[in-house]
């Protein structure tokens, strides 16, 4: 069964950081691609961030791209989100994602079929 428990939101000010953790399990994981989505309210599920799992090579949307870092821990089969800079219009629930389609495909949704429950982050200005 497969599990992605996904942590690490608050309420913090514009200009600091923040870092989201995502611990799965019960995946091959050389075969996914994981990834970060956010969604504020009213607005659909937004790309944030990708890694192939097997390499560790990332890739980040435009908006976010020189302010959040993809990693991962292959060990403790966990990935991270550092989130640096924040500003108000990052205020959403973040979700981690994963996906055999991610690696061709990181960024719709679709690419997805495990997401964790998500966890909402507040940037005040």
């Amino acid at each position: 069964q497969v599990q992605l428990k996904d942590s690490g939101g608050g309420l913090v000010q514009a200009g600091g950081s923040l870092r989201l953790s995502c611990v799965a399990s019960g995946l091959t994981f050389s075969d996914y691609a994981m990834a970060w989505f956010r969604q504020a309210p009213e607005r659909e599920r937004e790309f944030v961030a990708a890694i192939r799992w097997s390499d560790g090579i990332p890739y980040h949307a435009d908006s976010v791209a020189g302010r959040f870092t993809i990693s991962r821990d292959d060990v403790n089969n966990t990935m991270y989100l550092q989130m640096n800079s924040l500003k108000p219009e990052d205020t959403a629930v973040y979700y981690c994602a994963a996906g055999e389609n991610g690696l061709n495909k990181p960024t719709p949704t679709q690419s997805y079929d495990y997401w964790g429950q998500g966890t909402q982050v507040t940037v005040s200005s």
